[in-house]
């Protein structure tokens, strides 16, 4: 009785506990394999987006100090359209060619095209304004990015859910844009000029906070690792608009 009641024992069903028991395990090992990702993902992109912001400050400080290379520039502005036909067929490429952007090392090849076309359009348009302009707005957008990366890191607010208020001010924007088109040719409005500009910084704000909060992948929306080329293109835009609109905003003419 005792060996048949033993054999019956060793036949029955694991019980819940004990079939579930490496779950826990298995659970946390890829929650920390994702950390570890992400993580690694983050500093992948931060690391190019310095690189982009140190080649674009470098070169807006040379057009903007050097009085040989401003006026050369300012006299020969086929430069600044060439650029921006760069900026537009690489911003294109890396936005619609997903697997082009993900495939080493055209994307790495168009990632540097793109920039250097942007910083010599950013170089160029703030060789008209004021020195001092230049760097106080550089100045500025330095702090608002630094703040705004400290509030997507720290706060629990989600900003990727509010893309109705995002596609509000892109209408805004839309429609201030529209206006200024017809009305500029009639005569310059500087308060509408300047709506147009808070405007744009308000709304290039927002994204920063929106795309920082979609790279570090804990709310609403994230972004794959896999496009950290995407990733660090849509900051890098947004830190350069808010840089431009800023200008408009503060930045004095050059005498």
């Amino acid at each position: 009785m005792k060996k048949g009641k033993q054999v019956n024992d060793d036949n029955e069903p694991p019980t819940y506990q004990e079939a579930t028991a490496g779950y826990d395990e298995m659970e946390a090992q890829f929650a920390w394999d994702d950390i570890t990702i992400r993580r690694t993902f983050i500093r992948k992109v931060y690391a190019i987006l310095l690189v982009q912001l140190l080649v674009t400050v470098a070169i807006v400080a040379l057009f903007s100090f050097c009085a040989p290379v401003r006026f050369f520039i300012q006299t020969h502005p086929g430069l600044y359209m060439t650029s921006y036909l760069m900026f537009f067929v690489t911003y294109i490429a890396l936005t619609c060619c997903g697997d082009l952007r993900r495939q080493f090392p055209w994307n790495i090849t168009l990632l540097v095209l793109f920039t250097l076309s942007m910083a010599f359009m950013m170089g160029f348009v703030s060789s008209f304004y004021n020195t001092k302009s230049v760097v106080l707005c550089l100045g500025i957008t330095a702090l608002v990015c630094l703040s705004v990366t400290i509030f997507s890191f720290q706060s629990k607010i989600d900003v990727t859910s509010c893309q109705g208020v995002l596609f509000s001010l892109c209408m805004v924007m839309l429609l201030c844009a529209i206006t200024m088109s017809i009305v500029v040719p009639f005569g310059y409005v500087p308060w509408l000029h300047a709506v147009y500009a808070v405007a744009g910084a308000i709304l290039f704000t927002l994204f920063l906070a929106f795309d920082t909060q979609m790279l570090l992948g804990n709310k609403r929306y994230t972004i794959s690792p896999e496009e950290y080329i995407f990733a660090t293109l849509s900051i890098y835009l947004d830190i350069i608009y808010l840089f431009s609109f800023l200008l408009q905003i503060m930045g004095g003419g050059r005498e």
